[in-house]
């Protein structure tokens, strides 16, 4: 139940995050119905409190403690200008729409900014809420001061949460992930042929959410480790385990199929097996490779305190043994490259408890562990040695920047929202303002902008029925809508990265609650907010078309082109190591490629969502989408092959592999440059393949060659996907 805790939410963000929330609001209640306040007030604390705990997103405790700090004085002018303003509308209208401007334009500050602008927007909007007045201001005042205190001691005494902590349980769930991967291993291996093409659509969910884990590590390392140097190292273990797994599962594809299997089977939805050629499932090769893949998944799990001993030690040095072709079984080549596979996956899960959990017992060593520690020292020391330099890229300035452009989007579109929602309700318009201003929230195209209006207004729907309901349940008995809310709102934390619709879905049914604690609750209430709904989200969509847009195709097209630079990046700079060049920092220039990959995915959402009425071109982005995260595949796994010429024993740099790397380059140039220019005149070359490019004459050792035969294997892959890309981007491959 721990495992499939730790993988169904990487760090436990999720429950945190809706405990702590949840803990703050209790507390803030419990004071103010000490304090005897009414309703009204219970609620406005109750929403003060949320607000100050999810609007924190920084990571570092101090600095959370200031931003808190500062956020009760933006909170305070927030609420005295909405009750002071309250008697004159069109003053009260435009200082509101300044407010939101600023709210917005303060996120170019970093997380700072961006909380307190959402404290001093959301603020404003408690007390549009709660309809505050001047003579309500010192009560309000009080009950903010309350919140805020409560939310305080929530996040730094009740449920503290330390980045080294997050840290630690983010890597507990990548162990748990890459646990449950393999058990989806063993699962293909044992498929019949009606089964295979569930267990492979499991296969790319395991290995998808392996690789949300890692780039969740990468980005709390720096706050979460005690130094660079253990940051880098633990960077590149989970670099290691996770290429090394994403491998396997390939390898154990191609002893499944007739033929070679494309990487593309793994990355597209919906590609199946080549048919023929089952993977017999009770030969004895088979039978000990579904032994040594449920071997290699207990490695993986098994606590530091409970990893050591005979037995364990015994099955770590069977595994580590296949890399030096120890007891490869008797079974086809395909077959015994999955064995050669657990051997470089059992070495990387061993670096990564060496990395995570410290040193190990050595006794019970075998000569191929030994070499494996012996590797993995040589690295760990070269990783400490070598110096990580901080790349600046220039940043947009003026009506370019993306914060001031969604600023002025927001505040045309939150203008247009409180025109047309005063018009549908005089006391209930800023429902109206509200979804104008979270449309636009992480998101940075009008598409976007669009799918995310939809998903809300869907949630809304649902969530009307639910609060009709729940309202006329919960009648008037207080705190059971109170409990009810409290439900509510951490089921609101908790599904909020999993699912939007959902999120506001529990937002909806939460309000029908808070209505009836009002004493404002009706039907017609819920269903305005429908409409407020649908007309927030109309107003920011048309805001974001007409105001400084940013149109799909040129956000996935900027994206697209950023993929690509940061894909050549990777491949020169992996072959020239690979070639005898100069170290650099590959894992880096690998996850820098992986987080414009991410950033690519999500934009695509508009272009990929089931309502988008365009299938050809929903087809089209998949399969760009696929290929890329093929060519990723590909770039990783150079990259860390490259990572092991300084002090792994069987591999040498080979000179040659630079002339066969060109070829590669110029066509990701050359369709990067046509993505932002379709009249680009640069041309994708075709040619014979790349291993045939380079002359005879390698050393003849057979580990060398091995591990030269899976760079050219890689080279080769990476050279077709980029050439297949070129077709669907409108590029013909001109012949060499």
């Amino acid at each position: 139940m721990r495992d499939r805790l730790a993988a169904s939410d990487p760090g436990l963000l999720r429950l945190t995050a809706g405990l702590r929330t949840v803990t703050a609001i209790a507390l803030t209640l419990a004071v103010l119905a000490v304090l005897r306040m009414p309703v009204p007030q219970l609620v406005a604390g109750s929403m003060a409190a949320m607000v100050a705990t999810f609007a924190i997103r920084e990571k570092q405790r101090s600095r959370q403690a200031v931003t808190l700090a500062l956020g009760l004085p933006v909170a305070l002018a927030a609420v005295s200008l909405s009750a002071v303003l309250n008697q004159w509308v069109v003053v009260g209208d435009l200082s509101f729409v300044v407010l939101i401007f600023c709210a917005v334009y303060s996120r170019r500050f970093g997380d700072r900014g961006t909380a307190l602008g959402l404290i001093g927007f959301q603020v404003y909007f408690l007390s549009l809420f709660v309809h505050a007045t001047a003579a309500m201001l010192p009560a309000l005042c009080g009950v903010l001061i309350v919140a805020f205190a409560c939310s305080a001691t929530a996040r730094f005494v009740l449920l503290p949460q330390t980045p080294a902590g997050t840290l630690d349980r983010l890597r507990w769930a990548f162990r748990a992930r890459l646990g449950q991967l393999l058990a989806t291993h063993i699962e293909l291996l044992d498929a019949g042929p009606d089964g295979v093409g569930e267990i492979l659509e499991d296969v790319r969910t395991g290995t998808a959410r392996l690789h949300e884990t890692a780039l969740m590590i990468q980005g709390r390392l720096e706050d979460g480790t005690a130094d660079e140097a253990t940051a880098r190292l633990v960077q590149r273990r989970i670099a290691d385990a996770e290429i090394a797994a994403e491998r396997l599962g390939l390898l154990l594809l191609t002893a499944r199929s007739a033929e070679r299997t494309d990487t593309l089977t793994l990355h597209l939805p919906g590609a199946v097996l080549p048919a023929g050629g089952e993977l017999p499932v009770r030969d004895e090769a088979t039978a000990v490779l579904r032994r040594d893949l449920g071997a290699l998944r207990l490695l993986v799990l098994r606590p530091m305190g409970e990893a050591s001993g005979t037995a364990l030690a015994h099955v770590r040095n069977r595994l580590l043994g296949y890399r030096d072709e120890e007891n490869l079984p008797q079974a086809s080549p395909a077959v015994q490259d999955v064995f050669r596979g657990l051997g470089e996956a059992a070495r990387a899960v061993m670096g990564l408890r060496l990395a995570l959990d410290g040193p190990q017992d050595e006794s019970d060593d075998s000569p191929a562990t030994a070499r494996s520690r012996e590797e993995l020292d040589a690295e760990n020391a070269a990783i400490e040695s070598s110096e990580e330099a901080e790349p600046t890229e220039p940043q947009p300035s003026g009506l370019r920047r993306p914060t001031t452009r969604a600023a002025v989007q927001v505040a045309v579109g939150s203008s247009l929202a409180i025109a047309g929602g005063e018009l549908l309700s005089a006391q209930r318009w800023y429902w109206a303002v509200l979804t104008c201003w979270i449309v636009f929230i992480n998101t940075a195209s009008t598409g976007e902008i669009l799918v995310k209006g939809y998903r809300r207004l869907l949630g809304t729907v649902f969530g009307v029925v639910a609060g009709i309901g729940l309202a006329g349940l919960v009648g008037n008995h207080t705190w059971t809508a109170f409990a009810l809310v409290l439900v509510f709102i951490f089921a609101m934390f908790y599904t909020a990265p999993l699912s939007y619709t959902l999120m506001s879905f529990f937002v909806t049914a939460m309000l029908g609650l808070l209505y009836t604690l009002l004493n404002t609750y009706s039907p017609a209430v819920l269903l305005l907010r429908v409409e407020e709904t649908a007309l927030g989200a109309a107003c920011g969509v048309f805001a974001a078309a007409v105001v400084l847009p940013v149109h799909t195709d040129r956000r996935t097209n900027e994206l697209l082109a950023g993929v690509l630079d940061k894909l050549a990046d990777v491949t020169r700079a992996a072959v020239d190591q690979l070639s005898g060049g100069a170290p650099a920092d590959l894992v880096e220039k690998a996850r820098e490629l992986d987080q414009a990959l991410a950033d690519l995915r999500g934009a695509t959402q508009p272009l990929t969502h089931p309502i988008s009425p365009l299938r050809s071109r929903r087809d089209t982005a998949r399969y760009v989408v696929a290929l890329l995260e093929t060519c990723a595949y590909h770039g990783r796994s150079l990259a860390a092959t490259a990572e092991l010429l300084p002090t792994h024993p069987s591999i040498a740099a080979d000179p040659r592999l630079r002339t066969v790397c060109g070829r590669i380059v110029h066509n990701i140039d050359a369709i990067a440059a046509h993505v932002r220019d379709p009249r680009s005149t640069d041309t994708v070359e075709s040619g014979p393949s790349i291993a045939s490019l380079l002359e005879p004459g390698t050393l003849r050792t057979p580990r060398y060659g091995r591990v030269t035969d899976r760079v050219l294997r890689h080279l080769q892959r990476l050279d077709e996907t980029v050439a297949g890309l070129a077709r669907p981007l409108g590029m013909a491959p001109e012949p060499a």
